[in-house]
């Protein structure tokens, strides 16, 4: 049995990067993606957010996470691009028929893509990007003692080497700090002060043109946090097993699946609401513009049941490219139907699309 999904096109531009949540503060979830959103619950009304910096094929828009970084209650979107090489923030309107003003945070470097994790416990996830020719840093926001965000943030660098292409969280030595992932090796979060001690380097792997992020889970079930990794921009889906001996940590790779390459966005969701996440990963359509291996091969989204290491494929959806949809670089899954499964919102430059999750079918 797989799960069944409807495909929906919301809109024809092409933004790589969208995210889920209450806009206008109306009770009902809202699709947001590069200089617009779309009102729910159908998503047929658009709204502009501002213009964005267009870059021959691209938007400098490759995230578009809510944060309420002034502390007025109302979502704001934390965004960043690789040719403005600069973190930003969209102040929302509150529900006011004009453009969002656009702060600059930091000029960090040239952006990948950005994730966010509360690492610290705070309750306020902090902001990390990536950023390949630059050193690994992150941004925490600054709040009240009522934990209300005061509209800055603290820039704090972790590793001063460059980050390489590729970032993800996991508690990697099984301490209970969660440690951050890169493409060449992983950052031990110091026992003291995360934001006021050294992260050890651990240069323990090389993950080539590394997904954003780079998943830690354990996927055979022996209590090791292994990693899910997809290339970027190359054939290939993988997972690492983590072995452990009087020598340290050893990596052993697996293949998951060669068929497809640019495997950019990796997500852990229970897709099927059996209690178990699955792998679910597609294709970034033409993620540099056809210069890529595979660009020119069939596109789509997949969903793997993980089976301790097994990894079977289902399909969400796979075709020619002017028939089936990418993941962008960064996609989202969240309930917006109210059925109790998880739907999948896809940007990218074959468009904005909602995969509606129907549950299961023969």
């Amino acid at each position: 049995m797989t799960v069944r999904f409807r495909k929906r096109l919301i809109a024809r531009e092409s933004y790589e990067a969208c995210a889920v949540f209450d806009v206008n503060k109306d009770g009902i979830l809202d699709i947001v993606s590069g200089g617009f959103w779309y009102e729910g619950p159908d998503y047929t009304r658009k709204h502009k957010i501002c213009d964005v910096m267009p870059v021959n094929e691209y938007f400098d828009d490759f995230s578009d996470y809510p944060l309420d970084v002034d502390g007025d209650g109302w979502p704001d979107i934390v965004t960043g691009g690789w040719w403005g090489k600069t973190l930003r923030w969209r102040k929302n309107p509150r529900a006011e028929n004009r453009d969002w003003e656009t702060f600059d945070i930091d000029q960090c470097g040239n952006i990948e893509t950005i994730r966010f994790y509360d690492i610290d416990h705070c309750g306020v996830p902090e902001v990390f990007p990536n950023t390949p020719n630059d050193p690994t840093c992150c941004y925490k926001l600054i709040i009240d003692d009522q934990g209300r965000g005061l509209g800055q943030f603290r820039k704090i660098i972790l590793n001063p080497r460059p980050s390489g292409h590729g970032l993800g969280f996991g508690d990697i030595n099984g301490n209970g700090r969660t440690d951050i992932i890169l493409s060449d090796g992983w950052l031990e979060q110091p026992q003291a002060d995360p934001w006021g001690s050294v992260w050890t380097f651990h240069p323990e792997f090389s993950l080539g043109s590394a997904s954003v992020p780079i998943l830690a889970y354990d996927v055979n079930g022996n209590g090791l946090t292994d990693l899910i990794v997809g290339q970027a921009h190359d054939y290939g889906l993988f997972w690492l097993e983590q072995v452990r001996d009087n020598a340290g940590h050893h990596w052993i790779k697996h293949e998951i699946d060669m068929t497809g390459s640019q495997f950019h966005d990796l997500q852990l969701v229970d897709v099927d609401n059996d209690g178990e996440p699955e792998l679910v990963t597609g294709k970034r359509y033409r993620a540099h513009n056809d210069g890529d291996p595979g660009a020119h091969d069939p596109i789509g989204i997949f969903y793997y049941k993980i089976n301790q290491g097994q990894f079977g494929k289902h399909v969400i959806d796979f075709g020619a490219a002017d028939q089936a949809s990418g993941t962008g670089i960064y996609f989202w899954m969240q309930d917006l139907t109210g059925n109790g499964y998880p739907d999948l919102v896809a940007p990218g430059k074959d468009g904005l699309y909602l995969f509606e999750n129907e549950g299961f079918r023969e």
